[in-house]
């Protein structure tokens, strides 16, 4: 059996994949870089099916919304060139399913608490506790709207949301990608 081949899309940062490349050496898989015409994870063996990484919930919040043109473009372009694409979200153990994104708050969304000099303990729940108690209102969360308009580009483009804690990331790509 030939070994494994995945190439890496030349956009993604060095800095940011050093544990997703020491899994590949781990597991004896090459891992090329190279530009990929849509996403960040091809395997050599079946390049119809590709993943794009995507650090957390937060940055998929962008790019659903400031950046929505583009991100529906490259959708657009993996369904004309008959590929599946695969949206791998590293966004810890809390976040398994779309279900999971309905009840996600944007931590962005609270740290102004520490402009208003609520305490901030980095948990977020905690950080909106303690606002609330302080007589601030607390806004309705994003989650909601962001599983919908992620199960909305599901329906439309074919796209497949899938979730991992970032330690497991590596391993994740090649269990997608057709690997073991």
């Amino acid at each position: 059996m030939m070994a494994m081949v995945i190439q890496i899309d030349s956009r993604e940062k060095a800095r940011a994949i050093k544990k997703i490349e020491a899994e590949f050496d781990r597991q004896g898989i090459q891992h090329p870089v190279s530009k990929l015409l849509v996403g960040d994870y091809m395997n050599y063996d079946n390049p119809r099916l590709i993943v794009d990484r995507k650090q957390n919930l937060t940055e998929v919040c962008g790019n659903l919304t400031q950046q929505h043109e583009r991100f529906r473009r490259e959708a657009v372009k993996a369904q004309e060139l008959g590929i599946k694409l695969i949206i791998l979200v590293e966004d810890g153990l809390k976040i398994k399913s779309l279900s999971d994104v309905e009840n996600w708050v944007n931590p962005r969304r609270w740290q102004y608490c520490k402009k208003h000099g609520i305490p901030t303990k980095g948990d977020v729940e905690a950080e909106i506790a303690e606002f609330v108690r302080a007589g601030g209102q607390k806004p309705p969360t994003p989650g909601p709207q962001l599983a919908k308009t992620m199960r909305t580009m599901s329906e439309d483009y074919g796209i497949i949301w899938e979730f991992c804690d970032k330690r497991h990331t590596g391993q994740r790509i090649i269990e997608l990608l057709g690997g073991n």
